[in-house]
Formats: structure tokens, C-alpha cells, sequence
């Protein structure tokens, strides 16, 4: 007896019909009707597999390059470019420089002949020092114009000496003066120097000169507005001892009318016709027999500023030239020689 025939049926033990049946419903969806979330999708382990390959190798994102992998801290970053130059240039020899060629060394230049030494100037060319001593109750900063216009001249030993308001005798500031002008004659090796007084200033330095051997250093000494003769002006001054040594007949001012057979200093006395501190104005005048006195008169200029006058500066420069026994007046010579006078305007 036949067997019936029995429906062939997939691998799985379904039959094909139910296969069938199974595609055409699904073929036969409407469209916007939602899919069967059991339908199509895969195995729980082909997700599982597919997610770990994502995490095994990780896509780049949104479209950009794969970043590159980290470096690990064992392995040494590579040295930048200046290092590498800096080493590379070290390992290096250095280079030998050639000799450097002078310029223009094809061609000969003629040689030049020695310089031909400028004329040196001697001792007696050469200014002496001039000391500066100012006038009673003042100070040295009277003699700032005249070192100003002498250092523009070409005087370069300049001295301005103090004495103290203290002083009380001509005798001793003299013998002070003298010390002084041994120590500067050391120091710039000069064997002589000129000397600027103003007032009692030019008394003392005529005492040292005349009296105390002072004509062996003092070349030239120029008194402005001194009392050769003693001045009585101002008699409440005579409180002062060495004013009263200022006053006429004086010991000091009989002392310097005495002989001076020989001496050798060159004096030169500017005096003022407008002079307050000098009664009378003639006693600024240096006339003694044994001395080479000048006599310059001065128009129009006090006592005080006799020292800052321009007119007086430049007689004084005319004065320590060389040949300064010539005085000029408005560029033309003015009459001079022993106890001569002369004139400034």
C-alpha cells in the first residue's frame, strides 16, 4: 500500500507553503504600515559581533582623517630643527678664514712725507699761574667772570685763594699768601706766578711781595681799587684791625712807602675815578721810586665792580701777556713804563 506523500519542509521544519504564504503577506504590507520589529533583524550574536568590531577599530567621525596613535612615554621625542643644526655645526670643523686682502692692494700709493712737529711753546712763552685774592669781607667768587674770560684766553693755571674774615693782620695773611705760592709753584712746576688783588687783597699780596722776598716768585701783581696810600673811608670800620692797618699812616702802610732797592716784580694798578671805597681816589695810585708800577685809570666803574668789569678783564689779560708793561686804550697803545700811567675807557 502507497505511503501518502508528505510536504517537503525547509531546513528549519517549516514547510514551503508556509514559507509561501509567509513572503506574500509581506509583500502585500501597505505602505506606511509599521515592519514587524521580529522581522529581519539579526541574531543577538551577529549584533554582539558586529558591535565589537566597532570598538576594535573605532571609524573616523564625520568624515575626518584617522588620528594618529599616542606616543608611548618610553619612546624620545625627536630633537627640534635648531638643535640639530647647533649639534651638526658642533661636530663640524670650523673653518679656516683666509687673510683678508687690503683694498686696492694692486695699486701703489705714493708715501706720504712726515708730519712736520708743530712749534712747541717754551717756558717763556707760557702763561705763569695766576693766583686770584679778593678784598676784605668778600670771597673768591668776585674773580668768577675774570677766570671765565682768562681760561677762554688761554691761561690754564688758575688759582683763587680765601682768607678768613678773621684775619686780623696784613702781616700774617701775607706770610699765608707766601706758603701758598710755594705749594702751587710745586705743584704746576712753575718757577714764578702772577697775582690779581682786589682791594685789601692787593695790599697783602704787595706786603708779601715788597717786604717778605716775594719778588723772587711774583712775576707780575695786579692790584684793582687797593689803598696803596691807606683810604679813611667808613671810619666805624676801624673796629677791625686790619682796617685800621688800612688807614693812612698806618704801621703797615709806612712800612710799604719804605725803600725797595731792586725788587723785581712788575706792578700794575687799575684805579677808578668813581671809586666810593677810596678817599681819596688817587690812593688806589702806586707811585713809589724803587718799584715798576703801572697806573691804569679806570672811568665810571665802582669798587665792587672792578674785579667783573669787561674793560677791566681785558686790560688785565693785556697786562700778563708777555710784553704787558703796553696797556691799550680803544686799540691803540697807551703810554706805560716805570711808575708810568695809562688809561681804559
Amino acid at each position: 500500500m502507497p505511503c501518502p506523500q508528505t510536504p517537503p519542509t525547509t531546513p528549519d521544519g517549516e514547510s514551503p507553503d508556509a514559507e509561501d504564504e509567509r513572503s506574500t503577506r509581506r509583500h502585500a504590507r501597505p505602505e506606511g504600515a509599521k515592519s514587524d520589529p521580529g522581522a529581519g533583524t539579526e541574531p543577538n550574536d551577529a549584533k554582539q559581533g558586529s558591535r565589537a568590531r566597532r570598538l576594535d577599530h573605532p571609524g573616523p567621525r564625520n568624515g575626518s582623517t584617522a588620528p594618529r596613535p599616542r606616543q608611548s612615554g618610553r619612546q624620545k621625542q625627536a630633537p627640534r630643527s635648531g638643535q640639530s643644526r647647533t649639534a651638526n655645526r658642533a661636530s663640524l670643523p670650523a673653518p679656516e678664514r683666509a687673510p683678508r686682502k687690503p683694498r686696492n692692494s694692486s695699486r701703489t700709493q705714493p708715501e706720504r712725507p712726515p708730519a712736520t712737529p708743530l712749534p712747541q711753546r717754551g717756558d717763556a712763552q707760557e702763561h705763569p699761574p695766576v693766583v686770584m685774592l679778593h678784598g676784605f669781607a668778600d670771597n673768591r667768587s668776585v674773580f668768577v667772570l675774570l677766570r671765565r674770560s682768562l681760561a677762554r684766553h688761554g691761561w690754564h693755571h688758575l688759582e683763587c685763594l680765601n682768607y678768613s674774615l678773621l684775619t686780623c693782620d696784613i702781616r700774617a695773611a701775607a706770610d699765608l699768601l707766601g706758603r701758598h705760592i710755594e705749594e702751587i709753584c710745586e705743584r704746576t712746576g712753575q718757577s714764578r706766578v702772577d697775582i690779581v688783588g682786589h682791594s685789601l687783597g692787593g695790599l697783602i699780596a704787595r706786603y708779601y711781595t715788597q717786604c717778605l722776598g716775594g719778588d723772587l716768585r711774583v712775576r707780575t701783581l695786579v692790584t684793582l681799587g687797593t689803598p696803596h696810600s691807606g683810604t679813611t673811608v667808613i671810619p666805624l670800620a676801624s673796629a677791625h684791625p686790619i682796617v685800621r692797618q688800612m688807614r693812612p699812616g698806618s704801621s703797615v702802610i709806612e712800612e710799604l712807602g719804605r725803600p725797595a732797592p731792586g725788587c723785581r716784580t712788575r706792578f700794575i694798578s687799575f684805579w677808578s675815578d668813581l671809586d666810593q671805597l677810596m678817599a681819596p681816589v688817587e690812593t688806589a695810585r702806586l707811585d713809589h721810586p724803587d718799584l715798576s708800577a703801572t697806573n691804569v685809570q679806570i672811568s665810571g666803574v665802582g669798587h665792587l665792580a672792578l674785579p667783573v668789569h669787561p674793560a677791566v678783564a681785558a686790560g688785565i689779560r693785556r697786562a700778563l701777556e708777555p710784553d704787558g708793561s703796553r696797556v691799550e686804550r680803544d686799540g691803540s697803545a697807551g703810554s706805560a713804563g716805570s711808575a708810568g700811567t695809562a688809561s681804559v675807557a
